[in-house]
């Protein structure tokens, strides 16, 4: 079982970027499937913000806020799908028997945005990025508490997924729509996090038909005292201690 405290969080999809408007949607959750816009990060100078994509922009959004004018700390970034607008971009100039961009290839890998992070904010703290499954918020926080304990203070963990292109959608139900979320977490006693394997098929539960990053914040807005996320290989558990 881990033990730790969520310092700070930040969420953002579009059209819901404040504190007040997530209250909004923990209380009448929704899919902003009407505005797509992706973060315009006027605090980038216009070079930097131009090399990312809606991705990464959305990643650096809720990020940067928590490392602004605080020391470096470690990085975990999880998603599941990655860059899926850049790979299928390559994919079209293949079929077209176009080359390929150098820029678009390098920017395509899974931790392109954990290394453009580094380059943006000259971070020389460690990164980890991470290929995840549907519990990939639960495998982010046992990377992040490993670093926890090796003696950081905090540690940077931040989930992400965009929209795909629609050829992509009838295989990603799992995002349906582009978001970001960010957790600044410390050494403590506020949370634990434990996983078991599941006793049976999960079961119906209407909160998890939302992304597992947005359910989080669910459930830190309505101050639910614990939850299960369970899928057919574990099952974890969590609750606010304080």
């Amino acid at each position: 079982m881990l033990t730790f405290s969520i310092a700070q969080w930040q969420g953002w999809t579009p059209g819901i970027d404040s504190p007040e408007s997530w209250l909004d949607w923990a209380e009448h959750p929704f899919c902003p499937f009407g505005n797509q816009n992706v973060p315009t990060l006027d605090f980038l100078p216009p070079l930097q913000r131009r090399r990312l994509s809606a991705l990464a922009r959305g990643v650096f959004a809720c990020a940067w806020p928590m490392a602004e004018e605080r020391p470096g700390m470690p990085l975990v970034y999880a998603s599941r799908h990655g860059e899926t607008s850049r790979n299928f971009g390559l994919l079209q100039s293949l079929a077209a028997d176009e080359p390929l961009s150098p820029t678009a290839f390098g920017l395509s890998v899974h931790n392109a945005i954990a290394a453009q992070w580094s380059i943006i904010r000259r971070e020389t703290a460690e990164s980890v990025a991470l290929s995840v499954e549907d519990d990939g918020l639960e495998h982010a926080i046992v990377e992040a508490s490993m670093l926890l304990a090796q003696g950081h203070e905090d540690v940077l963990v931040v989930l992400a997924e965009e929209l795909p292109p629609v050829p992509y959608s009838p295989w990603t139900p799992d995002v349906p729509c582009s978001y970001a979320v960010a957790l600044r977490l410390r050494a403590g006693t506020g949370w634990t996090l434990a996983m078991d394997a599941p006793q049976a098929a999960p079961a119906a539960d209407e909160s998890q038909i939302w992304p597992n990053p947005l359910n989080l914040l669910r459930h830190l807005l309505l101050r639910t005292h614990a939850w299960r996320h369970a899928n057919p290989a574990r099952q974890w558990t969590w609750t606010r201690m304080a």
